[in-house]
């Protein structure tokens, strides 16, 4: 199985494939069979989760599990205690309300790279970070929350999912999971056999026979065992 994590570059569609010839993964991992778990806009950047492991696929994407996925957001704006507290509580977007968020202002910006394309400042008009953490899976959840609590998104960046984080990745960069991930990824979705397709067995069941395993470089890679010369960190 390969388990691999990019740093999806600005204006990159999370899919291998584009009929209007813009950019797409596949200009980054050259990796056969392997497909995105969940997506990021193409305006959005950070970390994309792939993998040939459908059975893990399928459960990071279920709802029910409640995967956390971590976003710094830069906005138009310095948002105001009242604001962060409605996305905390959860906020309309059309008819439905969002779960609550866990929402809190950096004091610091973070030390990310410089976008291939410049945001767009207002002038006299201050922009902050604000760390957004959520569960939900909406499309384009976190620029629309920041918009209804009054502090339109200029930049969308997603450091971390569950346990995995981008680390020294620049965008364009992957690198293979560890062990160790992989493990603390499958434990969040713990209750059945992974990578067999196979279901958990009920209690007091007789073993079954194994149904058989499912089918199982180019690209520019990050080998993060050597690492040493990297300064930016997250």
């Amino acid at each position: 199985m390969k388990y691999i994590i990019l740093n999806k570059p600005y204006e990159v569609l999370t899919q291998f494939t584009d009929e209007g010839g813009r950019a797409t993964l596949k200009d980054f991992v050259a990796i056969p069979d392997i497909y995105p778990v969940g997506r990021l806009d193409y305006d959005s950047e950070g970390l994309v989760l792939l993998t040939d492991d459908k059975t893990l696929q399928h459960r990071l994407s279920d709802p029910k599990f409640k995967i956390e996925k971590t976003y710094w957001v830069q906005v138009d704006g310095v948002p105001t205690e009242e604001a962060l507290e409605e996305l905390r509580r959860g906020v309309m977007i059309k008819s439905t309300k969002t779960a609550p968020a866990i929402a809190s202002l950096l004091e610091e910006e973070p030390q990310v790279w410089e976008r291939s394309k410049p945001i767009r400042f207002r002038k006299d008009i201050p922009t902050s970070w604000v760390e957004i953490k959520i569960s939900q899976g909406m499309n384009r959840q976190v620029r629309r929350m920041t918009a209804a609590v009054g502090f339109p998104t200029l930049r969308l960046i997603r450091p971390a999912i569950g346990p995995l984080s981008l680390g020294d990745l620049q965008p364009g960069e992957y690198r293979e999971l560890t062990e160790d991930e992989v493990a603390k990824l499958k434990s969040l979705t713990a209750g059945g056999s992974f990578g067999t397709g196979s279901k958990p067995k009920r209690p007091g069941s007789a073993p079954k026979k194994p149904s058989g395993t499912p089918k199982s470089n180019g690209g520019r890679h990050y080998d993060s065992r050597n690492n040493s010369s990297r300064k930016k960190r997250f």
